[in-house]
């Protein structure tokens, strides 16, 4: 039987955001949902992309990165047809991949402002 290295909530956030930056997301934040009552998930991180191609390949990032290093695949995935707001499913870890101009209509981050958000620095 193959033994598995079991990733925690925050390496598994770590992971992801190393993802994001690899492919130049921009203003990466992070959601923690654990103390809020009756969310979803443990976790929402956000960021978001400059086209079509580019939340493409920030979506692929961050599955090939989980699927790698930490051995896990997304429950479900939607939005990778239009790419306008790609939703990866990790169970405990929600990440939303939006274009610009969806993440300013949807605004997550005050939907969700009960959470510790914490704002990824950009690196250039």
């Amino acid at each position: 039987m193959e033994q598995t290295e079991t990733f925690n909530l925050e390496q598994k956030r770590e992971l992801i955001i190393e993802a994001i930056k690899e492919k130049k997301g921009h203003q990466i934040v992070s959601i923690d949902l654990s103390e809020v009552e009756n969310s979803i998930c443990e976790c929402f991180i956000i960021c978001h992309g400059e086209s079509v191609t580019q939340v493409g390949a920030i979506s692929d990032s961050i599955e090939r990165k989980m699927k790698e290093e930490a051995h896990t695949r997304p429950h479900h995935v939607e939005g990778l047809r239009n790419s306008q707001w790609v939703l990866l499913d990790f169970f405990d870890i929600l990440v939303h991949v939006f274009q610009e101009e969806y993440r300013s209509f949807y605004r997550l981050e005050e939907l969700w402002a009960d959470g510790k958000v914490t704002r990824v620095t950009e690196t250039s």
